[in-house]
């Protein structure tokens, strides 16, 4: 077989082609979008909200800072609202997001009255919330709710996501101050706990929080519901 080559062919070595580095687009990519924070994640703003049930009823709470970045808008925002007299919700999100949910929590419940001739359950509530969440998936109110309640059931909370997800618990923190304020909960909470030791144990927890972290502060909303109605309170820090 003299005078004949390989039989495999060789390939021509292929010129490489220099890629621009990925580096250099960051830049131009914040310039682009001032709403961004440098790691490319939007602001929002920071909350924390907590409930907890008591025997013979629910506690909720949320601080009053309202945040956007770095920057303080107000002094006095309410993240705490009442719903029915047997029902709240506590959030953490956008405000005007919480508000549109608040109302259209409290206009449904009061249409379910009038229907049925009895108030909505929390798990009722709670389960219409979902939905409501759910449905705007696509355009969705940015906000983490707790809702809170006593019926026939008992005292129940429920915590709910973006979208939806529903989670009954005994307690529940949401929020920027979450971690902090979850852990303190943890530590002191029990069961059938009497209102004062629950309260004691929520403002501890939101205080907790807010010496951590920096989009929450200056007050604190409590809503209290048991067999005799809500009651509302405000403190300032």
């Amino acid at each position: 077989m003299d005078g004949i080559g390989p039989l495999t062919p060789t390939l021509p070595q292929l010129r490489q082609i220099p890629l621009m580095p990925q580096v250099e687009a960051a830049p131009q990519q914040q310039q682009q979008e001032p709403n961004k924070a440098p790691d490319g994640i939007s602001w929002m703003p920071g909350a924390t909200t907590v409930g907890v049930v008591f025997n013979g009823g629910v506690i909720l709470a949320a601080e009053k800072r309202v945040t956007y970045g770095s920057f303080i808008m107000s002094r006095g925002g309410k993240k705490v609202f009442k719903v029915t007299d047997r029902i709240g919700v506590a959030c953490a999100g956008l405000i005007g997001d919480m508000q549109i949910l608040a109302r259209e929590m409290e206009a449904q419940a009061n249409l379910y009255s009038m229907d049925t001739g009895r108030p909505m359950s929390v798990r009722s509530a709670s389960k219409l919330m979902a939905n409501v969440l759910f449905n705007r998936r696509y355009a969705p109110l940015i906000t983490q709710t707790i809702v809170g309640g006593l019926d026939e059931e008992g005292s129940t909370i429920y915590v709910l996501d973006v979208l939806g997800s529903l989670i009954p618990d005994k307690y529940a923190a949401v929020g920027s101050g979450t971690e902090t304020a979850i852990g303190v909960i943890e530590e002191g909470f029990k069961d059938n706990m009497p209102l004062e030791d629950a309260k004691k144990l929520v403002v501890r927890a939101v205080k907790a929080a807010i010496n951590r972290d920096a989009m929450s502060g200056d007050g604190l909303d409590i809503v209290v519901i048991t067999k005799d109605g809500i009651v509302e309170e405000s403190t300032k820090f």
